[in-house]
């Protein structure tokens, strides 16, 4: 089993934004240290939890600070921007770190309607700007490559022989498996963003409909899981209660920094949101190495994957990284 990460640089109660970021920085050299094979940054916009805005920057520090694992975005939310400076930004990455740099692309907005509309003034909504997004995602290709295209190149070239960003398409509907097998592209679902819904069908489509390309002659896909895992399966679901807050309080729209687990244990959940409490427990791969790691195994043999991106919040770095660590103990020592 491959084994990747997926930070979100997710801002935390008692501690600046900008800590986030910099955590995002020290969890990409441990994780590098520990065998991860990629390391892939979200993209997120107004939005006080996930302050992960500009992933192409982000990506840039950790390319300074790496000298081996895999470094991507996931991902640039391309109906805001336009194709070519995307590619450039891309292109500059792989001039940076050559041959380790993925570009993976979404079509949600990642935001509210008025941020989208920030992003992208020239476009009358979010829907419509997403009606370009496979053409888009076509100039990039032709574009990241170096090619000549529409008569531009995006600079800087390609070194020779070497290898220019690999490109994926994001998605957590079959929009973009569809896309993804249309272009002979890789695709990752967001299994976490939708606990696993309609992954089956999305995998489905991506594989039965996939036209092989050059760079990818057989499907390659992958999903990626919220996971937490600790010395002790109490401990793991303490830590994982601070995840457990924010998703209640998401339900009814209030966001903010992640709570401390102590704070949410301390106040506790209503007689109302112990049933979805209950639920998210159920469906949460949170405890041991080995209880999560049995899980995760089980996913993907069910879904015929061989990568897997995990993704971990917690409100101490200090867990996270330790979670980190012992999966990938838990899977090498498989």
């Amino acid at each position: 089993m491959r084994l990747s990460v997926l930070d979100q640089s997710v801002a935390c109660t008692g501690r600046d934004e900008g800590h986030a970021l910099r955590d995002t920085l020290d969890l990409a050299v441990h994780c590098e240290a520990l065998g991860y094979e990629r390391f892939w940054v979200s993209e997120h916009h107004g939005m006080p939890t996930i302050v992960g805005s500009a992933p192409e920057v982000l990506m840039a520090a950790i390319a300074a600070r790496t000298s081996r694992i895999r470094i991507g975005s996931a991902g640039v939310m391309l109906p805001h921007y336009a194709a070519l400076k995307v590619a450039e930004q891309f292109r500059v990455l792989d001039a940076l770190a050559p041959g380790r740099i993925d570009l993976g692309v979404g079509r949600a907005p990642g935001s509210d309607a008025r941020t989208a509309r920030a992003l992208n003034p020239s476009a009358v909504n979010a829907a419509q700007a997403a009606d370009h997004f496979p053409q888009q995602v076509l100039d990039l290709q032709a574009w990241t490559r170096g090619q000549r295209h529409q008569g531009l190149l995006a600079h800087p070239l390609p070194a020779a022989g070497g290898s220019p960003p690999e490109l994926w398409v994001l998605g957590s509907s079959d929009y973009g498996a569809q896309l993804a097998a249309h272009l002979g592209l890789p695709y990752a679902f967001a299994y976490f963003f939708m606990d696993g819904q309609g992954v089956e069908q999305a995998l489905h489509l991506y594989r039965t409909l996939y036209r092989p390309s050059e760079r990818h002659p057989t499907p390659e896909a992958t999903i990626c899981v919220w996971a937490l895992a600790a010395d002790t399966e109490r401990e793991a679901r303490h830590h994982a209660m601070s995840r457990e807050r924010w998703r209640l309080d998401r339900q009814r729209g209030v966001l903010g920094p992640l709570q401390h687990p102590d704070t949410v244990a301390t106040a506790g959940y209503t007689a109302e949101e112990w049933p979805a409490v209950g639920a998210l427990r159920q469906r949460a791969l949170v405890g041991t190495a080995a209880q999560v790691g049995t899980g995760l195994r089980h996913l993907t043999a069910s879904l015929g994957l061989s990568h897997l991106v995990v993704n971990t919040w917690a409100h101490e770095p200090e867990v996270r990284r330790h979670s980190y660590a012992l999966l990938a103990r838990e899977f090498a020592s498989a």
